[in-house]
């Protein structure tokens, strides 16, 4: 509905017109009436009517000074001018004043209708002007903000005051939907930022990559944020069904000129891709987050993946769950910090559990632990949003792990250093090499051993490796070298001295008469 004010000095000349016309199925409601030319002016800078129908003679104010004084400041209105005058002079003015209609009293109903059914398709048509100039409008100052983000634009050709971009300071925020589980959010920025954005003068918004950018404009919009930033470290996590609940914001760093936009820009959508890396219930991350990718180097190779599986398997088989926790951590750090691509390290992490898993199985074949198939274990790995997940998962599984290979009757630190032995004989052990894994140091372990045991640490192996070399001899038609390097052994002929020390004869002698077929 288009708005109409009726000005004149007599009440029943207003409540005649208000009463002349169906209005509302014309397009039009009226929305009030003035009784001089001073209440006239007012009630039109309140009320902004599309059209006015203004008496000519009114006490203070004419009806002409009215509409001189609003042509001043460039009212868009138009004037149906009415007056009891016929005097030619006053049409004239008005003319000269922009008004294009004029009614003498008393008013004709048919004329009324007739000037306000041609006003409405003049208000129609500046409407569907106005509508598609702001829509080009808007359009050239998307193309134009996203150009400077982007540092593309030539900014020798930028209207700074026509955009509001002459402030001091800029500062580039990126804002989505924080879980893909969630509902889109509905939550306008400007009211988290409890900040007006009039013609744009606190900040622009524009969509790139399905993502809402705010480019901050002036120490009042960012003072605003920081404001909001630290809202939200109050608060540590947002309570269920608050914005922050849905959303997921990144910021690059402030900076002072036009040409240091594209550089807040790029940090913030940097942070956006590595959301990967937050922790838990993290729905802000700033550029002082950002790691410095020193040499652009990446860190993920074969070396790392076995320096990271050998740990882990060490750390889950002597049940130190602390070392676990902090071979995680220290993984997870690395990872942050690294360069590669989010797939590489999906596919590291798949590539490192599914090592261990092999191994577990290879090391405890009669112990059923309930791994899932390889397939779902990828499946797994690939689905997780974030890096803290997978590590949870790591958690779960390598717990489970622990419960499936030990033993209710082992309740000593020496126990679990007996079995470990007892399943990694076969690898270089050593007590140097062992005794961190149990939080001692070689020394100390090796007394407590020699006490316990009543043998000291490289005897109790030898023994191991010589009675599982047996077995082999007894049941297996590899050559002597190969049963052992079975066993741990690197030289045959350390082998034939230890073994011939514990069983009296060398291996050959031993199978030869033991051997029943």
């Amino acid at each position: 509905m288009y708005k109409i004010l009726i000005a004149d000095d007599e009440e029943l000349i207003r409540q005649g017109i208000k009463c002349l016309c169906d209005y509302e199925s014309l397009g039009f409601t009226i929305v009030g009436e003035a009784a001089n030319g001073d209440q006239a002016y007012k009630q039109i800078m309140d009320l902004n009517p599309d059209i006015v129908l203004m008496d000519i003679r009114m006490p203070g104010m004419t009806g002409l000074e009215v509409i001189e004084k609003l042509n001043e400041i460039d009212f868009k209105g138009k004037f149906v001018i009415i007056s009891s005058f016929t005097d030619f002079s006053y049409a004239q003015q008005a003319i000269r004043l922009g008004v294009q209609n004029y009614i003498t009293k008393p008013i004709d109903e048919d004329e009324l209708v007739e000037i306000l059914k041609k006003q409405k398709e003049l208000l129609d048509s500046d409407q569907i002007t106005k509508i598609a100039a702001n829509h080009y409008k808007d359009k050239a100052h998307s193309a134009i903000i996203k150009d400077i983000l982007l540092g593309t634009a030539d900014l020798n050709h930028v209207n700074l005051k026509e955009l509001n971009l002459d402030a001091d300071s800029y500062q580039v925020v990126i804002y989505e939907k924080y879980s893909y589980d969630t509902q889109d959010a509905s939550y306008d920025f400007a009211d988290l930022l409890r900040v007006t954005n009039t013609a744009n003068n606190s900040f622009d918004r524009i969509t790139i990559d399905n993502c809402e950018v705010l480019l901050l404009k002036g120490q009042f919009a960012i003072g605003k944020f920081n404001d909001f930033l630290e809202r939200y470290t109050r608060e540590k996590r947002p309570q269920k069904n608050s914005p922050l609940d849905s959303l997921f914001i990144t910021y690059g760093s402030c900076v002072s000129t036009l040409e240091q936009i594209p550089t807040s820009f790029k940090e913030a959508e940097s942070l956006l891709r590595r959301r990967f890396f937050c922790d838990q219930e993290q729905h802000t991350i700033g550029y002082d987050s950002l790691p410095s990718f020193a040499g652009n180097t990446s860190i993920i190779n074969e070396n790392l993946l076995n320096e990271y599986t050998t740990l882990l398997l060490n750390y889950i088989q002597t049940f130190n769950r602390n070392m676990v926790a902090e071979t995680l951590d220290s993984l997870q750090t690395k990872l942050y910090n690294a360069s590669d691509s989010l797939e590489s390290i999906k596919l590291f992490l798949t590539d490192l559990y599914l090592q261990i898993k092999e191994q577990i199985k290879h090391l405890y074949p009669n112990n059923e632990i309930p791994f899932a198939s390889n397939s779902i274990i990828i499946r797994t790995i690939e689905e997780k949003l974030f890096l803290y997940e997978i590590i949870l998962y790591f958690t779960e599984q390598f717990e489970i792990i622990m419960s499936f290979i030990g033993s209710s009757t082992r309740d000593s630190v020496l126990d679990d250093i007996l079995h470990y032995i007892n399943h990694n004989y076969t690898k270089n052990i050593t007590l140097e090499n062992i005794a961190p894994l149990f939080g001692y140091n070689s020394s100390y372990l090796g007394k407590i051993f020699n006490k316990k045991v009543g043998e000291n640490f490289n005897s109790y192996v030898d023994h191991i490796r010589i009675e599982h070399s047996k077995e082999l001899l007894l049941n297996d038609n590899a050559k002597v070298y190969a049963i052992a390097e079975k066993v741990g052994y690197r030289s045959v002929d350390y082998f034939h001295i230890k073994f011939k020390k514990y069983v009296g004869q060398s291996p050959a002698e031993f199978r030869k008469k033991n051997r029943t077929t």
